[in-house]
């Protein structure tokens, strides 16, 4: 099944394009992540500890009177989620906003304000500070080790420069994730992070498929160019790219309008990590390998020069030539 028959784009002379975007949501993201660190973003009880309770209402209740009525009671910060099959409400409350026993508060707020709407806790969760700050920890570690054996494989399955792009590619990947849940304000939890390295495995995949061709036809042209041998490597997988990411935007789109409330957030991640993912593996990966052997490149022939009284002239930016 071939949606897009052979394309001639030059994917690697829009590289600067490219680079100045993904710089810019690179910046937005290290920033998320540092107030993430200061607890200044919107952290999830997983990381900032707190009270989590689940009710299920006879009747359905009105989110603006739950809100007021909250608010009369010291929980003006709490947050709601309403999940209208089953009348049912998801209350958070961080410890940071409520020092007292927030589960029996909130029963008691529900008991006295609405009496003729009776109510079952279906589910009840408490988090210290202390281990959401060991949750914290344990996901920064489980991101550098994914990341370190990124490196390691890529590097041994191809080459060091292919590993060092397929990180940059992924962790550009992490840190527009991040960037976008900073901008747009969303619960930073244990869900988001289970997405980001989803999207992580994922993004590796894809560029693991490009770079898998272009090492391919980098054996097969070898008097083209480098440039030339990775825009049409990419070109040559466009149509496998656009439908892997495809069926997987179509799964995970599907999560975000039907899933439900309480996988919302999560399945929002995993659509917007497999957009930045596909950009990535394209416009991130293999152009970062591409400068890195034009670099590489550019090293040894001055070194050649230097040990042999050459002169260098540059005929063109992927082509050095040495001349006497």
């Amino acid at each position: 099944m071939e949606l897009i028959s052979k394309t001639r784009i030059d994917f690697i002379g829009k590289r600067k394009v490219s680079f100045v975007i993904s710089s810019i949501i690179a910046i937005v993201g290290i920033i998320g992540i540092i107030q993430i660190a200061r607890n200044a973003a919107n952290m999830g009880i997983d990381f900032s500890g707190g009270t989590e309770i689940q009710l299920k209402f006879t009747q359905p209740v009105s989110m603006e009177k739950v809100r007021a009525v909250l608010a009369q009671n010291n929980l003006k910060e709490a947050s709601l989620q309403e999940i209208k099959e089953g009348n049912k409400l998801l209350v958070k409350v961080g410890k940071t906003r409520f020092t007292g026993n927030a589960a029996e508060t909130i029963m008691g707020v529900f008991k006295k304000e609405f009496p003729g709407n009776d109510f079952v806790v279906e589910s009840s969760t408490e988090i210290g500070p202390s281990i959401g700050d060991k949750l914290k920890k344990d996901t920064l570690i489980a991101v550098s080790i994914s990341m370190l054996g990124i490196i390691i494989y890529i590097a041994w399955r191809f080459d060091t420069r292919f590993g060092i792009g397929a990180t940059i590619a992924t962790l550009h990947d992490v840190l527009a994730m991040f960037a976008v849940f900073y901008v747009l304000n969303k619960e930073v939890n244990l869900l988001f992070i289970t997405a980001v390295l989803t999207i992580a495995g994922y993004s590796l995949t894809d560029t693991v498929v490009v770079f898998d061709r272009i090492r391919e036809n980098l054996h097969k042209n070898l008097n083209e160019s480098i440039a030339n041998v990775f825009n049409k490597s990419i070109n040559e997988v466009m149509s496998r790219t656009v439908i892997t990411s495809l069926t997987t935007f179509l799964a995970a789109i599907s999560l975000f309008l039907f899933g439900g409330e309480v996988i919302h957030d999560f399945a929002f991640a995993l659509v917007v990590g497999v957009v930045v993912a596909t950009y990535s593996s394209i416009f991130i990966a293999s152009p970062v390998v591409l400068e890195l052997e034009s670099r590489a490149g550019k090293i040894k022939a001055r070194k050649e020069i230097e040990n042999s009284n050459l002169s260098l002239e540059n005929g063109d930016d992927d082509k050095w030539n040495l001349k006497a």
